[in-house]
């Protein structure tokens, strides 16, 4: 990097510090700071829920499956998401969206303690915050990583960079700052990502050209869809993974639902997020497919490849541009994070653990939402120091196995409690499911990969424990129905369109303390 470089990297951070002051004038509760007040365009939402899904995982992790492996980086990542969004645009954003305007929550788990009980919310939310802290976490360490390629500062030197500038400008704006640094992240990747692309593809003359280049010997196998780990098995395991994690699993994106004005808006919002998935993602892989022919990775996991074509291949300025498009994936999904998580603390969590947070002003708990937004990011970036350690092993395994092995126990309860065919189940079922399907992640991947010669391969990793979950969840469920009156209630009111729907009286909650919050948030 050189001066240009800097500079645009420097003027990047300096406008995203801009843009949070300026959404701060647009917060004045805790509703507007974590659903924007539901006023939230559709393409707004859309382009934020997609732009919230990336993270620099792509540029190193996902770059090192291309470069290892070829095509298949996209048809077993990109494209179950997308086809799991598309989905969830029926499925799931309309009843998330209805979550905020008939039952006027601001967080998505703070549904469940009358879908189910305060012993399941509380399970579900704490277990949902601390895998979050590892998530970003090894998102934090895929930034810095490609940062110290670059300038050669330390990992944890770029953790403390860009957890700072992201802190700056979530706390402040809130959700608003989050959806409008994304919309000037999504036109700043792509510049960045049309940049590369053309880069690369004029560089394929020496090979070939583009038809001619699958031939090469450095591509061989490179166009096949499944090879290696990602086989089969592991591809329908992850279409019903994101299935739940990219509809609202993991918080972030039901946010982006919530925030719409309606539930038709929150459908839209979802297949523009759907068709960017689809499409966008070809552009960014394609350089990384070429990249064996460009370069030499000088990790054995290839996750320095793509930042090492960047440097070859583009001038000083665009560099500094794609840089930047790095930090944007980053940036955008952790504060989403931090925000989803702030809202699970602030709206569900702190009122059980502090009878003072029952009777929060509207000043207070918008302070106590920024507090703990920053606190998040701290604990995060701490957590990324400890990615590459022993406990957590590299970038790529945090994010798939850890993440994608551990979200299904936790979203199954969530996102299918949604849903009328599975009202029977009720806490009993969820907290079955729950803790269940989290001892069969550590069954699996621990004493039985232990046990298994060359463990257990990745796909059941990942599966097992979502497979365990979503079982018992319907089986409990049937032999021990719990839907009572007041659950279907709930359940109606967040599946139903009309007047009738939206202006039924919520249940009284039964448990003291669920009225106690329940009355101070109303």
């Amino acid at each position: 990097m050189n001066g240009l470089d800097w500079a645009v990297l420097i003027g990047y951070f300096a406008v995203m510090v801009a843009i949070g002051v300026w959404s701060h004038k647009r917060v004045d509760n805790v509703s507007d700071f974590f659903t924007a007040g539901g006023k939230m365009p559709w393409w707004l939402s859309g382009i934020s829920h997609h732009m919230s899904g990336y993270s620099a995982v792509m540029f190193t992790g996902y770059a090192g499956i291309a470069y290892t492996y070829g095509v298949t980086s996209f048809v077993t990542w990109s494209f179950p998401i997308a086809l799991g969004i598309a989905i969830g645009s029926k499925l799931f954003a309309p009843r998330i969206n209805r979550l905020r305007s008939r039952l006027h929550v601001a967080s998505p788990l703070e549904y469940l303690k009358n879908r189910y009980d305060l012993k399941t919310q509380q399970a579900l939310a704490w277990s949902g915050m601390l895998l979050k802290i590892v998530d970003v976490g090894a998102k934090w360490a895929a930034i810095a990583t490609l940062l110290s390629v670059f300038t050669g500062i330390s990992l944890n030197q770029g953790i403390l960079i860009t957890g700072s500038i992201t802190a700056i400008y979530c706390t402040i704006g809130g959700l608003w700052a989050d959806a409008l640094t994304e919309l000037g992240q999504f036109i700043i990747q792509l510049l960045a990502g049309i940049a590369m692309f053309v880069a690369v593809f004029v560089r394929l003359d020496d090979h070939g050209g583009f038809f001619g280049v699958w031939d090469s010997p450095e591509l061989q196998g490179h166009e096949k869809p499944l090879v290696g780990p990602y086989g089969t098995v592991f591809l329908l395991a992850f279409l019903f993974i994101k299935l739940f994690e990219y509809n609202g699993g993991m918080l972030n994106q039901a946010q982006r639902y919530m925030a719409t004005p309606d539930a038709k808006e929150a459908e839209r919002s979802a297949r523009l997020s759907a068709i960017l998935w689809l499409v966008w993602p070809l552009v960014l892989f394609f350089p990384m497919w070429m990249s064996p022919l460009l370069v030499e990775s000088q990790k054995p996991d290839g996750s320095d490849s793509y930042a090492l074509m960047t440097e070859q291949l583009l001038p000083h300025g665009l560099l500094g541009l794609v840089i930047v498009g790095f930090f944007s994936h980053t940036m955008a999904m952790c504060s989403s994070d931090a925000n989803a998580i702030a809202a699970v603390f602030t709206r569900d969590c702190a009122p059980v653990i502090w009878a003072r947070a029952r009777s929060w002003s509207q000043s207070q708990g918008l302070r106590v939402a920024r507090i703990a937004t920053v606190v998040f990011l701290g604990l995060s970036m701490a957590a990324a120091t400890q990615v590459n350690s022993p406990a957590f092993e590299d970038i790529i395994t945090v994010v798939i196995k850890w993440v994608a092995g551990l979200m299904g126990p936790m979203a199954i309860p969530m996102m299918l409690g949604l849903l009328r065919a599975f009202r029977r189940s009720g806490p009993t079922a969820a907290l079955v499911s729950w803790s269940t399907g989290l001892l069969a992640f550590w069954l699996v991947n621990y004493p039985i990969n232990w046990n298994v010669e060359g463990g257990v391969p990745l796909q059941y990793q990942v599966s097992i424990p979502l497979a365990v979950s979503l079982v018992l969840y319907i089986l409990v469920g049937y032999i021990r129905p719990e839907d009572t009156p007041e659950r279907l209630a709930i359940i109606e009111r967040i599946n139903t369109d009309g007047d009738g729907a939206a202006t039924a009286p919520l249940p009284t909650p039964t448990d003291p303390t669920d009225k106690v919050v329940r009355t101070a948030r109303d």
